[in-house]
């Protein structure tokens, strides 16, 4: 595989290694959304009465808020995983810990189907179902950081941003490949048969997609970069320690550059379908047909926003689409509200304006952040943090909202002022870091001075990549 950041910026032929790491970034991150959707969408519709019985049947409105927080909590797990995983992948490479989070977020999911319910097993019920939650968020706390960077350090210097676009575009596919079973699902059977057992089938059935995602992640070549890095023999330096000494403010920026995408996404993938069907009285298939709707919306507009921050910025391209989302956060609601399918459709592809440009680039902006030895860890943490800050408990302070003053508008005020926070965040991140060099050519320099018996076996290598 040819160090393709240092590659020129005229026209780039794609290599049959980097179609392959594109394919493996994609699928990895695709399987284990969906993973984390097919959770989102039953907590929408059947988790409240089926491990919260009790509660729900004297106050049903407060058993919905609980289920989503069973959504977030496995949120709170997230850092944990992204500091193991990111500590893992920067000490011995990142394509093994995709296969192993891979691997864990797919058994936590088929277990969940497995699971019997209160009925069976009373109290154990929702003490097992939040096990395997927070077993899944370990899992997913590392999945991110790993295919992001899969995808932007084997980018040509100039695609970057399209590149990394591929692993992001997993939540979307996830999303439309969750609701889609969900939707032929309830659209095949009976209302009594999908709560009895038919909630079940999308979480076990994930066993195939697992296994699918696994074969092509394992052809998977290491990254560049890392090659580099383990030649060198640098992380043996602690770099999680590193990390936190010299690099806590980029940390910090990733997580609130994060926060508001992530919030408004879990509205996307899962409250709005919810609200529609609860609050407005719209039947279920329509709801989940608007989500379809949203998530191809997303999935086209966060591909054109990692292309188009190679053109005109990232920070430029975040600061478009945190700019949409807070323009258009309250007035969707009026949209929504009317229970008309084509406008609460229409409600949500607008919010998906804003998120493609603010989603798009964050595999690029974040991998040009961090240097090299704690990036593993940097855009891992940064990236679980934020989704504590933002999308973990989204719909739940969402339900509150709503539950406490009735008007669906007030969630809207809550997405716009965090989607202010994150503006002001990617306003501080420098512009000049796009397009730097990801393999630090300095450490390199000062490495082969030390180590000149390290030179011939770099250069064989570069001109082995050369020729690739």
């Amino acid at each position: 595989m040819a160090h393709t950041d240092s590659a020129p910026t005229g026209r780039h032929e794609m290599s049959r290694e980097e179609r392959k790491v594109l394919a493996g970034t994609l699928v990895g991150t695709t399987i284990e959304w969906y993973d984390f959707f097919i959770y989102a969408q039953a907590a929408a519709f059947v988790l409240a009465p089926l491990f919260f019985a009790p509660l729900s049947e004297e106050n049903a409105g407060l058993a919905q808020v609980v289920a989503w927080a069973s959504l977030g909590i496995s949120f709170l797990f997230r850092p944990l995983g992204a500091v193991v995983a990111g500590h893992l992948g920067d000490k011995y490479g990142r394509k093994i810990v995709l296969v192993l989070t891979l691997v864990g977020m797919g058994a936590a999911t088929m277990l969940i189907g497995l699971l019997p319910t209160y009925a069976t097993i009373g109290v154990w019920a929702p003490i097992f179902l939040v096990v395997l939650r927070i077993m899944q968020g370990f899992s997913a706390g590392g999945e991110w950081g790993g295919a992001a960077l899969m995808s932007v350090e084997h980018a040509p210097r100039n695609k970057r941003g399209l590149f990394g676009a591929y692993p992001q575009i997993g939540v979307p596919l996830g999303m439309l490949l969750a609701t889609s079973f969900m939707f032929a699902l309830t659209s095949m059977m009976s209302p009594e048969d999908f709560q009895a057992w038919g909630w079940r089938v999308p979480f076990i059935s994930s066993v195939l997609l697992i296994v699918v995602g696994y074969l092509i992640r394992k052809t998977v070549d290491e990254s560049p970069v890392f090659k580099e890095m383990q030649l060198r023999k640098k992380e043996s330096s602690a770099p999680l320690g590193q990390l936190f000494k010299h690099n806590s403010r980029q940390v910090t920026l990733a997580a609130l550059i994060f926060a508001a995408n992530n919030a408004a996404g879990y509205l996307v993938i899962a409250f709005f379908a919810s609200y529609g069907a609860n609050v407005l009285g719209m039947p279920r298939s329509q709801t989940l047909v608007a989500s379809l709707i949203g998530g191809v919306g997303w999935l086209v507009f966060t591909m054109f926003g990692g292309w188009i921050s190679d053109k005109i910025g990232r920070v430029r391209t975040f600061q478009i689409g945190y700019g949409i989302i807070i323009l258009w956060a309250v007035p969707m609601w009026f949209l929504m509200d009317t229970a008309s399918l084509p406008l609460f459709a229409l409600a949500i592809v607008i919010l998906t304006l804003g998120l493609g440009p603010s989603y798009g680039p964050q595999s690029a902006l974040y991998a040009e952040m961090f240097p090299a030895r704690v990036r593993y860890s940097g855009v891992s943490i940064g990236y679980a943090l934020g989704s504590i800050i933002g999308g973990a408990f989204a719909p739940m302070i969402a339900q509150l909202l709503l539950n406490e003053t009735g008007m669906s508008w007030t969630i809207g005020a809550y997405i716009a002022g965090l989607a202010l926070v994150s503006f002001v965040a990617v306003s501080l991140v420098p512009k000049n870091i796009q397009g730097i060099d990801l393999h630090v050519q300095e450490v390199h320099q000062d490495y082969v001075a030390e180590h000149p018996e390290a030179a011939e076996i770099l250069s064989a290598a570069e001109a082995a990549e050369k020729r690739d």
